[in-house]
């Protein structure tokens, strides 16, 4: 069992050939594939955290597409005053493919 932990948008994902993961918005290259940068490295009973040893590993995804996350609705109130503020947000997102892990 061959499986990665990629660093994506802050966050970290663990991903194997042929998962899907939804991540913050990526420019892909002309080919529409983007290299995402290992933090661990599991191949059977060899777990690799070393940062020299990582930098040889390379984890390559397709892009699908892009998306739109769902809406987040922010609200402010302060009693007695009168004030109130609502304001919302949505997250740009980028589906991606997992194709190798070398």
């Amino acid at each position: 069992m061959v499986y990665a932990v990629v660093r994506a948008g802050g966050r970290q994902e663990k991903v194997e050939v042929g998962t899907v993961v939804v991540l913050d918005r990526v420019k892909a290259g002309a080919d529409g594939t983007i290299q995402l940068t290992p933090v661990l490295h599991v191949d059977g009973d060899t777990v690799t955290t070393d940062a020299k040893k990582l930098a040889k590993i390379t984890v390559t995804a397709e892009v699908l597409g892009d998306l739109r996350g769902p809406k987040i609705v922010i609200q402010k109130f302060k009693n007695k005053t009168g004030y109130k503020k609502r304001q919302g947000f949505r997250a740009d997102l980028t589906r991606v493919k997992i194709t190798g892990i070398k």
